[in-house]
């Protein structure tokens, strides 16, 4: 979900912080292939920390580049000693040394577990959930370890520790309609394809055999193809299923698939904050995931005299029905933690010129234990018919 909106000042907002990680070759094939791979900002390699027990202060690990993996990886948890004592690192290695052994079929087998299950199982200490895990488990799916899978920490992890560039992070460099979204559109174009806007899909038309007839459009269009593909989020194609098709195997494990809650905070100050990297931020805070100062991190949306503040609020269910005014309020009372010289709750210091709310009711599913049989391949049961 890469949509983005333009405000009558010119400014834009987003769906969400999109971050593209070295472990992603799908996406960088894709931007290869469009010939834009210098609208990546690839950032130093490196992952930071706020320190809730030091306001202001923030806490790296560095990844060496003239290392390989998975030594750069060891590296860099081995030299920060802020976050993570010895015997914590020697209790999590232990604990990690089956994941790292048995591969993939290990992993796969994690599914029945939550990441703060695995942990106690594993005889990791606590504080090495509270330290790191909450925060990645926020930033991969918008909720806490006692939620989350660990099957999607496991493969996080693997990709990370395998590949040298692995956890390295890139920001696009503008919005992503026009830095992305056309590029895509002009690669259809010039071979010939054609890309419709506005045409939502209304309903799927069956043959009597049960193969997909056609789609129907809300704008009243019926469009007949070789081949139909739906890249609809899960829960509004669940909406779309036909009902000949709701008890198929395939489409039936759908039902175990329900997306999480998000909300993606913008926030305009009338200054320069100083305490920001050009560079994405766990802010480990009870109600915020990751946050990046944009007005550094985004060419697009550089500005030397002031900060905008994008922040991924998360979890998010308690607060997905309140208004803007309430989440802008509790995203300040957190920000003066993290920031507290530069940000204060009751705005007496770094003042707030406008901000932007989106909410996303139902973003990517929630990774539960117990899920990962309920995902679907691509190409599924009905002749022609795929799931992106």
């Amino acid at each position: 979900k890469v949509a983005a909106w333009k405000d009558e000042d010119g400014d834009w907002y987003e769906t969400g912080l999109h971050i593209f990680f070295g472990a992603y070759p799908n996406i960088q094939n894709l931007f290869g292939e469009l010939g834009i791979n210098d609208r990546l900002q690839w950032k130093e390699h490196s992952m930071i920390f706020a320190m809730p027990n030091k306001p202001g202060e923030f806490s790296r690990f560095d990844f060496l580049e003239t290392l390989p993996a998975p030594l750069n990886g060891i590296w860099a948890i081995l030299k920060n000693n802020e976050m993570l004592t010895w015997p914590e690192k020697v209790k999590f290695a232990i604990g990690l040394l089956p994941a790292m052994v048995g591969g993939q079929a290990y992993v796969e087998a994690q599914d029945g577990l939550s990441v703060q299950e695995w942990m106690k199982k594993q005889g990791v200490p606590e504080r090495v959930t509270d330290e790191v895990f909450i925060a990645m488990s926020k930033a991969l799916n918008f909720i806490n370890p006692d939620e989350l899978s660990m099957q999607c920490i496991l493969i996080a992890l693997n990709r990370f520790l395998q590949e040298k560039h692995g956890s390295k992070m890139a920001f696009l460099d503008g919005n992503p309609p026009e830095r992305l979204c056309m590029p895509i559109v002009e690669h259809i174009k010039s071979l010939g394809g054609e890309v419709q806007l506005n045409s939502r899909l209304q309903k799927i038309e069956l043959n009597e055999d049960g193969n997909v007839k056609s789609f129907q459009l809300t704008n009243g269009k019926v469009i007949k193809a070789d081949a139909y593909v739906c890249a609809a989020p899960v829960d509004i194609f669940k909406l779309l299923v036909p009902e000949d098709w709701k008890e198929v195997p395939y489409f039936k494990k759908l039902d175990k698939l329900v997306g999480v809650p998000v909300i993606n905070v913008h926030i305009w100050f009338d200054r320069k904050l100083k305490n920001t990297y050009d560079h994405l931020l766990f802010s480990r805070s009870p109600l915020l995931s990751v946050y990046a100062d944009m007005s550094v991190t985004c060419k697009e949306y550089y500005d030397p005299n002031r900060s905008m503040l994008e922040l991924v609020f998360a979890p998010a269910e308690e607060w997905i029905s309140r208004s803007d005014a309430d989440i802008i309020e509790a995203t300040m009372t957190e920000l003066a933690k993290l920031l507290p010289d530069e940000i204060a709750a009751d705005g007496s210091k770094a003042k707030v010129l406008k901000y932007h709310v989106v909410k996303t009711p139902r973003s990517v599913y929630k990774t539960v234990p117990n899920c990962e049989p309920c995902r679907p391949l691509q190409r599924s049961p009905k002749e022609g018919f795929y799931l992106a």
